[in-house]
């Protein structure tokens, strides 16, 4: 779905008339039904207004054109998944079992693996190839890179 799509059909949802969206967002009516038309996007500042208006992450709006993951796990995200700030703004970076309340649930890395290679583990993929897989792939994240700095 295109981002003209999603705002009319999250505009319709909420029972707002264009008017009203546009009041909410401090735009006029003609940049919604510019928006609805296809004619243009919502600037990022708006698009973060809308999100939290919607309760929708930016990707999302914008027809999730990024394959998203947690930058901590690798688990990928939807909306039902990402973490959100303290302020209730979405983090497109973490999901909200790794990053909660504006915290991080895991300071160490083995924990983490361990967690994963149990919970991650089935009959066709055991916990020793699921430590091995992880062990490889977690420390490529953002969250781990930066920690390791």
């Amino acid at each position: 779905m295109e981002t003209k799509e999603i705002i009319l059909e999250l505009r319709n949802k909420k029972g707002l008339t264009q008017n009203e969206l546009a009041e909410k967002v401090f735009v006029t009516r003609q940049a919604v039904s510019k928006w609805e038309a296809g004619e243009s996007i919502p600037n990022t500042e708006t698009l973060k207004l809308l999100s939290r208006l919607f309760d929708v992450s930016i990707n999302t709006l914008l027809g999730s054109p990024n394959k998203l993951i947690c930058q901590c796990c690798g688990m990928p995200l939807d909306d039902s998944s990402i973490s959100k700030e303290p302020d209730g703004a979405f983090n497109e970076d973490y999901c909200k079992w790794c990053y909660t309340d504006g915290d991080f649930a895991y300071k160490d890395m083995d924990v983490l693996i361990n967690f994963l290679s149990e919970h991650m583990s089935n009959e066709s993929f055991s916990k020793e190839q699921a430590r091995a897989y992880f062990s490889e792939q977690i420390p490529k994240l953002k969250y781990w890179l930066k920690r390791n700095q």
